[in-house]
């Protein structure tokens, strides 16, 4: 910012640089020194049970596969034509995806034209079947799972955490944070849903676990 708003930015900002410097504590101390008596953890058993119920809730599909299955179960979720993909998703994923059906990091303006988006995620949590996507490995930017109307995001077991703090110990705050619990909604004034205003419409979830579950849990 320059000119005028900018120089009295410039003003505003230093004052309080100037203010603050003399007891100014680093941010990593300040984030250690918090005392949290709180409960860490609700959940020691059943926690992948509770997270496909909890997020299969805020109107989710959820499939639970195993690691060979996972490839077939992604192919026959593809609705419609052509899926973004972040580049780095791992090939053992899409073996049974046609390549031609795969987009790997479109560019903006492809991506409104796209079925939908195929990632991965950083961490889930069960007490709230929240998933969050942190765009590290596996999610591609934070565009790529915003725009598209479906998305369907893998979650391994080891990525699956009982409760938020210890979620929150995973991920770095500095980095673009997307909390997803069921498909983008909003209400109006009235309070009628509407869906999709924010994010997609349809979110589908695949829980890989490392033993046969059953099965598709909605």
């Amino acid at each position: 910012m320059t000119g005028p708003a900018g120089d009295a930015r410039a003003e505003i900002l230093g004052r309080i640089e100037r203010a603050l410097g003399a007891r100014k504590v680093p941010a990593e101390r300040d984030y250690a020194g918090i005392e949290r008596p709180y409960l860490r953890r609700h959940h020691d058993e059943g926690v992948l049970e509770l997270f496909a119920e909890r997020v299969a809730h805020y109107r989710a599909t959820v499939h639970r596969v195993t690691a060979a299955d996972l490839p077939g179960a992604l192919d026959a979720a593809l609705t419609g034509s052509r899926y973004a993909i972040p580049a780095d998703l791992p090939a053992a994923w899409l073996g049974a995806i046609p390549s031609g059906r795969l987009v790997p990091d479109p560019d903006t303006a492809e991506l409104d034209a796209l079925d939908g988006v195929l990632t991965g995620c950083a961490v889930a949590i069960a007490e709230t079947g929240t998933i969050v996507l942190d765009h590290g490995p596996r999610q591609g930017r934070r565009a790529l799972s915003l725009v598209p109307d479906r998305h369907l995001i893998v979650v391994t077991a080891d990525q699956v955490v009982a409760d938020v703090p210890e979620a929150l110990e995973r991920l770095d705050p500095a980095r673009p944070l997307t909390f997803v619990s069921g498909p983008s909604a909003t209400s109006d004034i009235e309070l009628n849903r509407v869906e999709g205003v924010h994010g997609p419409r349809v979110l589908e979830v695949f829980l890989v676990a490392p033993e046969p579950a059953g099965g598709r849990v909605v």
